[in-house]
């Protein structure tokens, strides 16, 4: 079985994007989403993605008028807003895997203070929160037909 990939114009296209979404920080001590690392598990990832990951690049093409890696940056800034609002869920898809990626990697992991691990079976500590935010919800009428 062949697994299907991105040609190299959507992969330039994607790392840009992916940097633009994500960008390194030297305050912070973290890479871009565009690092060699993080960007090559994000094409690994999109797999199940794949043919949202494709009309979204197809989409970004057309807004940038030919390859949205080629552009200033100021014009991509430009075009990424644009792709934003007219993304719908491909550029969610695209979104995620990106995102999804990008907090497993190692650095990143250590610049948030979490040790870089799955978070099972350990589990990780989660500060409490104010519950009284939900109160509304649960104030509702139910949103179902009860059978």
């Amino acid at each position: 079985m062949t697994q299907e990939t991105l040609n190299d114009a959507e992969l330039r296209d994607l790392r840009a994007l992916a940097g633009l979404m994500i960008p390194a920080s030297g305050t912070y001590g973290v890479p871009g989403a565009d690092d060699e690392l993080i960007f090559a598990e994000i094409v690994k990832n999109l797999e199940r993605d794949m043919a949202d990951a494709r009309t979204a690049l197809k989409q970004l093409a057309g807004l940038s008028g030919g390859s949205f890696a080629a552009l200033s940056l100021e014009r991509r800034a430009e075009v990424a807003a644009n792709f934003k609002q007219e993304g719908g869920a491909p550029l969610f898809a695209l979104n995620r895997v990106v995102l999804l990626c990008y907090y497993r990697d190692d650095r990143v992991m250590r610049s948030l203070g979490q040790e870089p691990r799955a978070p099972f079976p350990k589990g990780h500590v989660v500060e409490q929160g104010d519950w009284s935010l939900l109160d509304p919800v649960r104030q509702r009428a139910p949103m179902w037909r009860r059978v």
